[in-house]
């Protein structure tokens, strides 16, 4: 992991330190709650449905385990509202939709912007969360506002089989170039970066601004296929390549040029059209001639001011190198290990299950790269308690040399594990009830808060993961389904990717009640998932009470259609495309109920 050096630490600690004294003067009534509002969203404070909402930003994914138990400490002892808040926000809910699940507190929630957040700290205890977070090199800053957020890569980077260039020392320069970036930071709006180095895309880069894939040209040279102009929301749209290949050294001066452009073109004056897809749509080639003229008047003019010296890239670079495992210096050890592993999977089927799911190999065969699963019965996607953010944190000191990766999938990945220690990580891991081998099937969705919390919600997510994930509790089936993405928005905002999903489900507000779209064909990029592209709507939406139906209809008729493929049958998405959307559209219409039994 990247050590912060002691100007990283004085800049944390400088901010929690500002942040006390604005929360001061705000409470003394120095400042307005309009005068404060900006000051707090530069540190990740917002305010939600019913109280505060906490960003923490964790840069590129990468936390260590004093840094969970922080965050453990936060849910533990800040994340508890008061017991007449929380009553009337449970009053609240129940009016909205009837008896509705019991509002959770004291947890932290894995984001898909490799974050966490929390939802029911006190603005008034913000200044001590702060310092917290300080005291770990954790902080909120730019997890708001119209400035470069969090820049995220594949939880796999470092240690992947198929990573042709290790990208976390580019994306960790990215963070020291973007971070209170003077002329960067109040862009027409929000700007997020994705980079991976792997043939395949894990990090979704066509759906973000700008998405970042290292590559090595013919003569063996790394440098950077560059998409610009990706982006989910109101209008899905797949990032365009714009350079086929720059040298990764000119990567900042590359990204000073694409933001220096939008800056100046984009769109202020309507919320809905601020974002770069819309320039890049509008303009075209207009827009890439005029980035590559200021990439020119950069290195020409300004002396290329932010090409990589390669004494700092090594500086950085280092601080990546695999940690040191005491492993066994023998040639025949590796071997040993995993034959040892084979046979406690013939033993034992329920660890094979999670080897084969939960398990991802690693560039050093001794090693494997673990997935902890926080989907499960009774608990909301990504949502992590004190006690499991604690429990995770041990798991992550004592398996993995100290460090895990928050991935994208709302979940957490032990980069460094031994294979002498796979069996003795699962019935850990088992006992806290986060080894749950359903990595990339159907109950590993994707979701957002939705209107239990976020204020910018139609509909809640929630309650339809729950039921998703209560209908499809057997293993056995739901292995037989196979690799499926299902993300659930709250809203048109897609903070749970719903345009990327397999199967996407989106909440609507229709008179006032709650309502689901729901899309097919969706996909982030990832392998077996083809090309990066939006789902598709089938028909009219659906209310709460017909979605599981419609999505059990829509698997059911999968199953039906399925071919064989390489020794397996197809996977949905490939059983899909290879069909059409006509079958689902009419399996999932042929669900709906009728309209006085959905509206009970």
């Amino acid at each position: 992991m990247y050590q912060y050096t002691e100007f990283d630490k004085q800049f944390v600690r400088a901010r929690a330190a500002q942040h006390r004294d604005q929360l001061e003067r705000f409470e003394a009534g120095q400042l307005t709650g309009d005068e404060f509002k900006p000051l707090r969203l530069q540190n990740g404070w917002y305010v939600q449905r019913y109280a505060p909402m906490l960003r923490v930003a964790v840069p590129y994914g990468e936390i260590s385990a004093p840094q969970l138990n922080v965050l453990a400490q936060i849910a533990r002892e800040y994340d508890t509202p008061s017991a007449a808040l929380l009553a009337e926000a449970q009053a609240t809910q129940d009016k909205i939709a009837g008896p509705a699940p019991k509002l959770t507190t004291n947890y932290g929630h894995f984001t898909t912007r490799q974050n966490v957040q929390f939802n029911w700290i006190p603005l008034s205890k913000s200044a001590d969360v702060m310092d917290l977070l300080a005291s770990v090199n954790l902080h909120g800053i730019q997890t708001s506002g119209n400035c470069i957020r969090n820049t995220t890569t594949d939880e796999l980077a470092g240690v992947a089989v198929d990573e042709v260039v290790d990208p976390r020392p580019y994306a960790e320069l990215i963070r020291q170039w973007s971070t209170l970036h003077p002329e960067f930071a109040f862009l027409p709006r929000k700007f997020k970066i994705a980079i991976t180095g792997a043939a395949e895309d894990r990090a979704a880069i066509g759906w973000h601004d700008v998405g970042l894939q290292m590559v090595k040209n013919a003569a063996g040279e790394v440098g950077f296929k560059v998409l610009v102009g990706g982006g989910m929301g109101r209008t899905p749209v797949v990032g365009t390549q714009i350079r086929e290949f720059l040298p990764c050294n000119q990567i900042m001066n590359y990204l000073e040029a694409v933001i220096r452009v939008y800056n100046r073109w984009g769109r202020r004056d309507n919320l809905y059209k601020a974002r770069i897809k819309i320039l890049v749509k509008a303009e075209g080639q207009r827009y890439f001639d005029e980035v590559e003229s200021e990439y020119q008047d950069i290195l020409v003019k300004d002396g290329g001011l932010h090409t990589i010296p390669q004494a700092e890239f090594d500086r950085v670079a280092a601080c990546f190198a695999a940690p040191a495992l005491n492993l066994p210096n023998d040639a025949t050890w590796a071997a040993k290990a995993e034959a040892d592993v084979s046979i406690e999977a013939a033993k034992t089927p329920a660890f094979a299950r999670w080897m084969g799911q939960n398990v991802k190999p690693h560039q050093n065969p001794a090693l494997r790269a673990v997935n902890l699963s926080f989907k499960r019965m009774g608990q909301a996607p990504g949502d992590a308690t004190a006690n499991q953010l604690d429990a995770a944190a041990a798991l992550v000191a004592k398996y993995s040399a100290g460090e895990a990766r928050v991935t994208h999938t709302q979940n957490l990945v032990l980069p460094w594990v031994r294979l002498d220690q796979l069996h003795a990580l699962w019935l850990e891991a088992k006992a806290l009830g986060l080894a749950q081998p359903n990595i990339g099937l159907l109950t590993d969705m994707i979701a957002c808060p939705g209107g239990d919390y976020c204020a910018l919600a139609n509909a809640r997510s929630l309650p339809l993961a729950a039921a998703i994930t209560e209908r499809y509790q057997d293993l056995d089936e739901l292995n037989d389904l196979g690799h499926i993405d299902f993300h659930i928005s709250g809203c048109i905002n897609s903070c749970g990717h719903h345009h990327s999903g397999h199967i996407g489900i989106l909440g609507v507000d229709k008179d006032g009640k709650e309502w689901y779209q729901v899309t097919l064909g969706g996909s982030d990029g990832k392998d077996l998932s083809g090309p990066t592209t939006p789902g598709k709507v089938v028909g009219p939406s659906f209310s709460s009470f017909e979605v599981p139906d419609v999505i059990e209809a829509i698997l059911d008729t999968y199953k039906a259609l399925r071919q064989p493929a390489l020794g397996r049958h197809e996977y949905f998405i490939e059983t899909l495309r290879r069909v059409g959307q006509d079958p689902f559209k009419a399996a999932a219409n042929a669900a709906r109920q009728p309209a006085e039994e959905a509206a009970l």
